[in-house]
């Protein structure tokens, strides 16, 4: 389990391409100061293994072709920052809100609109997940925990789309600074909010 708070902007310093897998090796210091073979880190919201940690900082980790498939992990290529989380510690603060590390969808960035002191960013969002996303909840994009401030649909695009504001923090310790519109980021939406609907829609499963 996360908590969504991006401890370190990593990255990709390796990629080896299989078959039907690829293995990515990722520069982060922090969070490999205490890792070992098989712990989990998340890398831009998706929970992966770590395979070896290596010198220098750094890590290896293997990706299966569904998760490159179905995650922004497969467009990435060397030299992409990444956002880095190691998992949660029984009895460590939840700064964020509980976050799998398992992306329900992608979306792109469709927007930006700097403040003075924050930036709006729009995001795109699939109509599948749509249900579960409300105005002032949590959504992690990018294995960030953000707060939704706004939802909406496009009168000149049928899709759905949400907006968060970003604090400098945010711009600046994670990728969603730096993530220009088109930009495809993967999305995680509330647990809780599935669970929910589960035990609404089928009370006797």
């Amino acid at each position: 389990m996360f908590t969504g708070i991006v401890e370190e902007l990593g990255e990709l310093v390796g990629r080896e391409d299989l078959a039907d897998a690829a293995r990515l090796v990722i520069q982060g210091p922090t969070v490999t100061s205490d890792a070992r073979h098989g712990d989990s880190i998340a890398v831009n919201g998706v929970c992966l293994t770590v395979v070896e940690v290596q010198p220098g900082g750094r890590f290896s980790a293997d990706v299966m072709r569904e998760t490159l498939d179905r995650s922004s992990l497969g467009s990435l290529q060397v030299g992409s920052p990444v956002n880095l989380e190691r998992a949660a510690a029984l009895g460590s603060r939840l700064g964020g809100h509980i976050v799998q590390g398992h992306v329900d969808g992608t979306g792109r960035v469709l927007a930006r609109t700097p403040g003075q002191h924050w930036e709006v960013v729009r995001i795109g969002l699939p109509a599948a997940l749509a249900r579960y996303v409300v105005e002032k909840g949590s959504i992690t994009v990018d294995g960030t925990s953000l707060t939704v401030s706004g939802l909406g649909s496009d009168v000149n695009d049928p899709g759905h789309f949400f907006e968060v504001s970003l604090i400098p923090t945010t711009l600046e310790m994670t990728t969603l600074g730096r993530a220009p519109v088109g930009t495809l980021v993967n999305l995680e939406v509330d647990v809780i909010a599935k669970y929910v609907e589960r035990l609404v829609t089928n009370p006797a499963q």
